[in-house]
């Protein structure tokens, strides 16, 4: 039996995500778009066609920062609203969470890194440690061909610049998905940050995670159950417990979400997440909130974004735009077309992939729907778009493995984990030490700071219409 935070049971017992998910899109659309909202809330083929609703979610908030606020206080409403908590007694609404009494107590275990402290920023890329002047020349290198935004590139040169922000004195960061490839638990332990791990009870996450903390140097804070085998917790089945261990560690605390499962638990895990975080910043309202985004969703992007694809569209060669032209016939438009309309302010970076489903899109946007009502409540917090990485769970999927790897023929770098998550533990240091932003316009350019897309946002092509293409051309450089 499922037990924690799930979906609702129909009565066959049953718990679907389709029907949730096309309820919580449509909700979302109907606070400000009643038209779309109900355009969602009847499409028949829901698993074919999300993207189109994902999408207008953001072109329906573009109009006013209000219209898109709305969008994500409904959003998470609905969410909230329709998931549950289930257990041998029964379903229960997962607003329960705030209050439910934890039914155990947690110690905490801490594990000292055994390595002197890292006390520059050292970039690993392409079996190389950048650092000093190297480090610099790529970062600089990579806002020329546009591989992450002018922000992130600042952000990190700053970084650079000020080592001393590197071990976040006086901060504990909390990294929930301690073990995941992209999250930042091993640049901030090199660094000699104070880290609380937060992981399944699983002997083979916790000897990574421990041997990560041994060679580093920082403090590794991690959750032990009296006459437990393995320390950790089950965060679907244990958000109180989670909630009050958190909430009694020293130091100003910072929740990471770097969450991430397979299907309709990528759902799950991203819900109790965001009922981990309410009731943890209730305790402690000081609490800062971190999350990456995934590249492959829609976001709305600046005007010079814009200008930098259509000039790479325009100069792209003579072999490009004679094959283009036959392709995009063939295709019926389908292949090869222009990622913007030339001018567009912002313009719509359409980066969504089909193959990865509506569940993992519905988990990405909750997490973005909980950074904007956040923020709009004064809560600091850290939000990056973060690069197309080869991550396990990238990998083991054929076709995406092989899209990623003829990536680069569409002007895409895709990042391996090491590089990924330590440019992205850089950013989130630069937001929790650095002089607080002036506030921006409108909440699509709050996602939009310091993105690290891996040039998805600046590419010539679409890159739904070159997805395929470049799976063909990875398949082919793969065999060879």
């Amino acid at each position: 039996m499922t037990h924690g935070v799930s979906f609702p049971a129909l009565p066959d017992r049953t718990r679907p995500t389709s029907a949730v998910a096309r309820s919580v899109v449509a909700a979302a659309l109907e606070s400000v778009d009643p038209i779309g909202g109900r355009a969602c809330r009847t499409e028949t083929s829901w698993r074919s066609r999300y993207v189109l609703h994902f999408r207008r979610l953001v072109e329906a908030g573009l109009p006013t920062q209000q219209a898109w606020c709305d969008i994500a206080e409904a959003g998470l409403h609905s969410v909230r609203s329709q998931m549950v908590v289930t257990s041998d007694s029964g379903d229960r609404p997962v607003g329960a969470l705030a209050q439910d009494p934890g039914s155990r107590s947690l110690e905490t275990m801490c594990v000292k890194g055994e390595s002197d402290r890292l006390t520059e920023l050292v970039l690993p890329y392409r079996g190389q440690l950048l650092t000093g002047s190297a480090l610099v020349d790529q970062v600089q290198a990579w806002e020329t061909v546009g591989v992450l935004e002018p922000s992130a590139a600042r952000a990190v040169l700053e970084v650079s610049h000020h080592p001393e922000w590197l071990s976040l004195e006086g901060h504990t960061v909390a990294v929930l998905g301690a073990g995941a490839e992209m999250g930042p638990l091993g640049p901030l332990l090199r660094w000699g940050a104070r880290v609380a791990a937060v992981d399944l009870p699983s002997g083979a996450v916790w000897d990574r995670v421990l041997a990560m903390a041994k060679a580093g140097a920082g403090d590794l804070l991690v959750p032990v159950a009296a006459g437990a085998e393995d320390p950790g917790v089950d965060l679907l089945a244990e958000v109180p417990e989670t909630a009050d261990w958190l909430a009694g560690l020293d130091g100003r605390l910072v929740v990471g979400n770097y969450l991430y499962a397979d299907g309709g638990t990528h759902v799950r895990v991203s819900v109790a997440a965001d009922a981990l975080a309410s009731r943890v910043t209730a305790a402690r309202p000081d609490t800062a909130l971190a999350f990456l985004a995934t590249p492959t969703d829609v976001f709305a992007v600046p005007a010079d974004a814009v200008a930098h694809s259509t000039r790479a569209y325009e100069e792209r060669s003579g072999a490009a735009k004679m094959l283009g032209r036959p392709l995009r016939w063939l295709s019926r438009g389908r292949l090869l077309h222009r990622n913007y309309p030339p001018g567009a302010d912002p313009g719509i970076a359409d980066c969504l992939v089909p193959q990865q489903g509506p569940n993992y899109a519905l988990a990405k946007r909750i997490q973005r729907w909980q950074a904007c009502v956040e923020r709009v409540r004064g809560r600091q917090v850290s939000f990056h778009v973060a690069p197309a990485t080869r991550t396990r769970s990238v990998v083991k999927n054929r076709a995406l493995a092989a899209a990623f790897a003829g990536a680069h023929r569409f002007g895409v770098e895709v990042f391996d984990p090491s590089t990924s998550n330590t440019l992205m533990a850089a950013l989130l240091v630069h937001d929790l030490m650095a002089p607080a932003p002036a506030a921006r316009d409108h909440p699509w350019q709050d996602e939009a700071y310091a993105a690290v897309h891996g040039g998805l946002w600046r590419a010539p092509y679409e890159p739904r219409s070159a997805l395929g293409l470049a799976a063909v051309l990875g398949y082919a450089s793969a065999r060879s």
